[in-house]
């Protein structure tokens, strides 16, 4: 019987879709029911309290939840979250709340023996509500208290063998699409190169030095499973260098309805005959794509989207010459707005043989710069976005390319560094006029 009247958050409940509050209503009685006779290590009206501090939020327009200093386990800096109800002789079950996050499997790859385990130590030493997963990609352990976290730490580590995740101004846990264990469009073995990158990267992921977070996030092709464009720092999306093959006599059997468009996705519905002009040619958003019986691809002009692909995978597969796309910059609102990624490196391969230095060398030299210029509580695309690209390209190492600048530049007046005004300039303009002179 739930102690706390909860008359808002009970609308959550009456729509179409699931609630969350119904999940926390259905913990909290089995809670208070104890069916399966454990020794809860934290209050048992944890749950039921949860709901009453955030009825008591919803009715003030505010949130009780407060600053409670940093927590942890010993050794590191991330992980874990602090969390204290700012009403705590209302709601005791949750004067402590911290959430822990746990890295995810590669790939999100689970067994069922992974998952039970996982969920019976946090049924014992924690609230019992998960949430699988974070924007981070972690799964996120829901409310504890603090002398259960080194507790919960051991078990994790040394019974499970699976590590804490990311916090505070660290890296935070690295997440990928599934790549080449299941998808045929992969360009390069996400999940290879993300635990790479996670193995070697150890010391910024549990203890922070960064001005503020930062995410790794691997697609391994332009469809964005992860949607690493949007939701990290620094992302690596596969790409391909060479043409879309096309095989005409399949691209006739979709135009002539022998094969169901989109790999059949729609079955069962009638979507009408398939209309490769409308569906396919004039949704291209770069118009590189033209049919007149024949389909013919302006491969420079491919922006990667996917579309075609996609619609028609039988007709249409990803070129040979694979690798990634590394894009810097994405972020949600912090102290500027909401940003994508901007493109940094246009093609790189990835290749396993050296250990990914090229990749690793971008990496660190990008952390060294943000490190040196970018501010507290900065992420690297407002550092970015208030130096320049310029000096991030430059900072990484990276060669200039045309397809790093988004837009024509609206500044007219420009700035040359000291190596430029003495004669290098000179001898870049001597060195193109003997190229272009007829």
């Amino acid at each position: 019987m739930a102690k706390h009247k909860t008359p808002l958050l009970d609308q959550l409940e009456s729509g179409p879709w699931p609630s969350f509050v119904s999940d926390i209503k259905q913990e909290a009685d089995a809670r208070a029911k104890n069916e399966q006779g454990l020794d809860y290590q934290i209050p048992v009206d944890c749950p039921d309290d949860l709901l009453g501090v955030l009825e008591m939020s919803y009715t003030d327009g505010e949130t009780h939840w407060k600053h409670g200093g940093i927590v942890g386990v010993f050794g590191y800096g991330g992980g874990v979250i602090g969390r204290y109800c700012d009403q705590p002789q209302m709601f005791p079950g949750v004067a402590h709340f911290h959430t822990v996050r746990v890295a995810q499997p590669n790939g999100k790859w689970y067994n069922t023996e992974l998952l039970r385990n996982l969920v019976k130590i946090w049924d014992l030493r924690g609230s019992g509500l998960t949430n699988m997963h974070g924007a981070t990609g972690d799964i996120v352990f829901l409310g504890t208290t603090t002398p259960q976290l080194e507790e919960i730490f051991w078990e994790l580590t040394h019974d499970l063998e699976i590590d804490l995740g990311g916090s505070g101004s660290n890296l935070r846990t690295p997440a990928t699409c599934l790549g080449m264990s299941r998808c045929e469009y992969a360009c390069y073995d996400s999940q290879e190169l993300c635990y790479n990158l996670t193995q070697e990267y150890q010391d910024e992921l549990h203890r922070p030095a960064f001005p503020y977070k930062f995410k790794f996030k691997f697609d391994g092709c332009p469809n964005g499973c992860v949607a690493a464009i949007a939701r990290s720092d620094l992302s690596f999306i596969g790409t391909w260098k060479d043409e879309i093959k096309i095989n005409q006599e399949v691209v006739a059997a979709y135009v002539g309805g022998e094969i169901a468009p989109n790999a059949g996705a729609h079955a069962g519905r009638d979507w009408g005959a398939f209309d490769i002009q409308k569906e396919v040619v004039d949704l291209c958003p770069s118009k590189c794509i033209s049919y007149d019986g024949k389909l013919t691809i302006d491969n420079k002009e491919c922006v990667r989207c996917m579309h075609c692909i996609n619609t028609m995978p039988r007709a249409l597969k990803i070129g040979d010459e694979r690798g990634c796309s590394i894009l810097c910059g994405a972020k949600a609102p912090i102290l500027d707005g909401p940003q994508m990624g901007s493109l940094l490196v246009p093609f790189i391969e990835v290749n396993k043989d050296d250990d990914y230095q090229a990749i690793k060398d971008i990496v660190e030299n990008i952390w060294d710069w943000w490190m040196e210029e970018g501010k507290n509580r900065e992420r690297i695309g407002e550092t970015m976005k208030r130096l320049g690209m310029a000096a991030l390209i430059d900072a990484a190492g990276v060669p200039v390319d045309a397809r790093q600048v988004q837009e024509p530049r609206h500044n007219p007046y420009i700035f040359w560094k000291a190596e430029d005004v003495e004669g290098g300039w000179e001898r870049d303009i001597n060195d193109f006029r003997k190229r272009h002179q007829r």
